[in-house]
């Protein structure tokens, strides 16, 4: 590395303070042509470097995607078309944004992958991987969901999960939004599946169970 004078011109050792020839500060000096170039190495290895490490980091991303699909079973022809019925009742119920998550994002399997098969699970109905966006649905879903709107509310919940929110959110939508759905209680009190999502509901948000003048305490029955 050098230090060309700006006086003279001379290049100078790099650890030089005045020029050798016309004495001149070297302070102002700009780096000659071999430290410009090993600048130029050197920020070409940084950024080969950091290519490559999210090269690596893609790969990896990409690889552990591949094994919870590898490790799990697609939905069969038919199953896929009863999930697909209910995602074409809630588009027609207005639940844009869930809808596209659904279609058009969600991979949908039938088995746990080898990280669903770590969690214990009891009366699941589906499971999602955030931020893979791999849901698996589960033969509940289909045994004892009473129709397509009882479907749609369950693929309605894991929506919200598929765009990262916590169980206690999860299950405030669909409680709020279930007279938009259409799933309400003088018609399907006696389901399964709405006394286990009200019961659910109820112990992840229990602010919405305080209103003693509604049964069952529920301060949102007044939008049934």
């Amino acid at each position: 590395m050098n230090k060309i004078c700006p006086n003279c011109k001379l290049a100078n050792f790099a650890n030089a303070e005045n020029c050798i020839r016309c004495e001149s500060s070297l302070t102002d000096a700009v780096p000659g042509p071999e430290s410009r170039s090993q600048n130029n190495n050197l920020g070409r290895k940084l950024i080969k470097r950091g290519g490559i490490l999210v090269l690596v980091v893609i790969t990896i991303i990409f690889g552990f995607y591949a094994s919870l699909l590898i490790s799990s079973d697609p939905l069969k022809s038919e199953d896929r078309a009863v999930v697909n019925s209910a995602i074409d009742l809630l588009d027609e119920k207005g639940f844009d944004e869930e809808v596209r998550y659904l279609r058009w994002l969600t991979s949908f399997r039938a088995s746990d992958n080898w990280l669903n098969s770590m969690v214990p699970k009891e009366n699941a109905y589906a499971a999602t991987n955030y931020p893979f966006e791999i849901m698996t649905v589960y033969p509940d879903f289909f045994t004892y969901a009473a129709n397509d709107t009882e479907r749609a509310a369950i693929l309605l919940h894991e929506a919200q999960h598929l765009k990262g929110a916590e169980e206690k959110e999860a299950y405030e939508f669909v409680w709020k939004n279930r007279a938009k759905l259409g799933w309400t209680r003088d018609k399907y009190l006696q389901s399964v599946l709405w006394r286990n999502v009200r019961k659910q509901t109820r112990e992840y948000a229990p602010d919405l169970f305080i209103c003693e003048f509604n049964e069952y305490n529920d301060c949102t029955e007044n939008t049934r």
